[in-house]
């Protein structure tokens, strides 16, 4: 397993200040967050022109992506250009938010399958994020949807286990799928707290990866507000040295 750190840390910057400030905090991997309601990197401007936006980014700096996280659906087309620059990247980790509750079992089959047709053309896998208000709300359901599409997995932030609607029950069964992990600390009250104040267990995370052969990214994704503002630098150092020394 290895380190490393969101974009989306850094949200209210830009892509380019995300990076630098990433590496001033000694990380040396980057995960690429990608959302149209950001004006830090937009999944359609990366699509559009994947040539450009890698040519750019290894002009910007010396962070080696590790995977691309976007944050709302995309359509197919956008699929098609961020599989080319994953490709050009040498990424092979793409995660997606699953869809909405609510939405009919079988329709989001469907999506995720021809979402993971163009992907696997390229060797990127396709993963959905366990979060709340999402089908991967529920661990069952989200294990259903990978038995369901051969090949997809999961994307596991264990804050919205801890904190959500399936507070306090066990989410086991996910490991088994789980390709890419986000990471912060988190309360059953509250979605992100200081380092060492939550109930993540990541001594029990990291030892039901190891138990499943996870060898992939550790992604430290503690999210902007401004009640974190102050602290933010200091929680992503905190973790990354937590992490560093569990590993």
């Amino acid at each position: 397993m290895f380190i490393a750190a969101s974009s989306r840390c850094f949200s209210d910057k830009t892509f380019e200040e995300a990076c630098q400030l990433i590496t001033d905090l000694e990380y040396d991997k980057v995960e690429i967050w990608l959302s149209e309601e950001s004006e830090h990197l937009k999944p359609s401007a990366v699509a559009s022109d994947p040539e450009r936006f890698v040519t750019g980014l290894r002009e910007t700096t010396r962070l080696t992506p590790i995977a691309l996280h976007v944050e709302e659906d995309v359509d197919v087309n956008t699929i098609v250009g961020l599989s080319k620059a994953a490709k050009l990247l040498r990424v092979t980790q793409l995660t997606v938010p699953a869809a909405v509750i609510g939405t009919p079992f079988n329709t989001e089959i469907d999506r995720l399958r021809a979402s993971l047709d163009i992907l696997s053309q390229d060797g990127i896998r396709l993963s959905i994020k366990t979060q709340t208000g999402h089908l991967t709300e529920d661990p069952h359901t989200a294990v259903e949807l990978c038995q369901a599409v051969k090949g997809l997995g999961l994307t596991l932030d264990p804050s919205y286990y801890v904190c959500g609607p399936n507070r306090g029950k066990s989410f086991d069964q996910v490991y088994p799928y789980v390709c890419h992990v986000q990471l912060r600390d988190t309360t059953p009250d509250q979605l992100q707290v200081q380092i060492g104040l939550g109930e993540i267990d990541y001594n029990r995370l990291l030892a039901s990866l190891r138990r499943e052969n996870y060898e992939r990214a550790l992604s430290v994704d503690v999210i902007h507000s401004a009640e974190h503002e102050p602290t933010r630098p200091l929680e992503m150092r905190k973790l990354r040295m937590l992490l560093e020394t569990l590993l």
